[in-house]
């Protein structure tokens, strides 16, 4: 069992806290860890968070994996022991040697309206501007209201909060689970459910990324591993894998086991062209006890989807 562990970051003010919150869980599975510096947190800079005040879409710079490059060549080379991420931002492709076999319990998946003009993303006056930096969210809010001018707004979320306030934007969208992590609930104008706006695939999920041959550390993060966010993140991520999600698609997944239907995972699938046209979103339900259900179904509807899309679908 290993008696120091070094837990790599990005460090913005929401990637600090979610790093926290593991550094917490694995203190309360192990008290030896309690004891001073024997968890450490290492803030890393990505290629992701150096070009994110230069205003550039995330595919300029490199997709997803600009946000975690960085940080998984310091786990590869023993700097650090694990890497927290946001599970939304992973690439559904890992490096070889690494896993991810820990996920902590999922917060509010849903999305966060943050707006001066209106309560609701629907009560916008005609051609408001809107800025976000996701094409999921950028295609759902075109395909409800084709009149909204959507404009590249990137930045930590006191950066886009603050450029609302000046004036810049008219709205924006956040993930609620970021904000109840920042403590910032009294800032959101309203909350957008699924049924709506489904949401990111894992969004809402911190994830805990380790080497494979790490068996002392992955033992222990066994222990506070969440099992049912851990099987419905592997079904959303299977999904967005089968539709070769990349950053230049709007798609969405959503996981769950309605309390309704006990052992079976509900999973929505989403996807959708960029201007909010030609949009698909399946359900299916599945009986899921393992990781291989879980895969088996993201699998599934993927294929589902896949299939009855256009040829030039996920051309550029």
């Amino acid at each position: 069992m290993k008696t120091n562990i070094k837990i790599g970051t990005r460090r913005s003010p929401l990637a600090l806290i979610q790093a926290d919150m593991v550094k917490s869980a694995l203190k309360r599975a192990y008290p030896h860890l309690r004891e001073a510096g024997r968890v450490e947190i290492v803030e890393i800079v990505t290629t992701g968070d150096k070009t994110q005040a230069r205003g550039v879409s995330l595919m300029e710079f490199g997709g997803k994996g600009a946000f975690t490059k960085e940080i998984e060549e310091k786990l590869m080379d023993g700097s650090i022991d694990i890497a927290v991420h946001s599970m939304k931002d992973m690439p559904t492709t890992l490096p070889n040697g690494l896993v991810i076999q820990c996920v902590l319990p999922r917060d509010d998946p849903r999305d966060a309206f943050f707006s001066n003009k209106a309560k609701y993303l629907d009560d916008l006056p005609m051609g408001a501007v809107l800025g976000t930096a996701s094409l999921r969210r950028k295609s759902i809010v075109l395909s409800r209201r084709p009149d909204i001018k959507v404009q590249l707004l990137r930045g930590n979320v006191a950066t886009r909060l603050q450029k609302l306030e000046d004036g810049e934007f008219d709205a924006t969208l956040l993930a609620m689970a970021g904000i109840n992590r920042l403590g910032m609930q009294d800032k959101v104008t309203s909350i957008i459910e699924t049924s709506i706006m489904l949401p990111a695939t894992a969004q809402g999920v911190v994830g805990i990324e380790s080497r494979a041959d790490a068996h002392d550390v992955n033992s222990m993060l066994a222990t506070i591993n969440c099992p049912n966010t851990f099987l419905c993140v592997a079904a959303e991520r299977e999904f967005l894998r089968v539709l070769d999600g990349s950053c230049k698609t709007p798609i969405a997944s959503m996981a769950d086991f309605p309390e309704m239907e006990v052992g079976k995972m509900r999973l929505r699938g989403f996807v959708s062209r960029p201007d909010g046209t030609d949009t698909r979103l399946e359900i299916k339900r599945q009986d899921v006890t393992t990781i291989f259900d879980a895969i088996d179904l993201g699998n599934h509807l993927g294929n589902v989807i896949k299939k009855d899309l256009p040829a030039d679908f996920f051309q550029e």
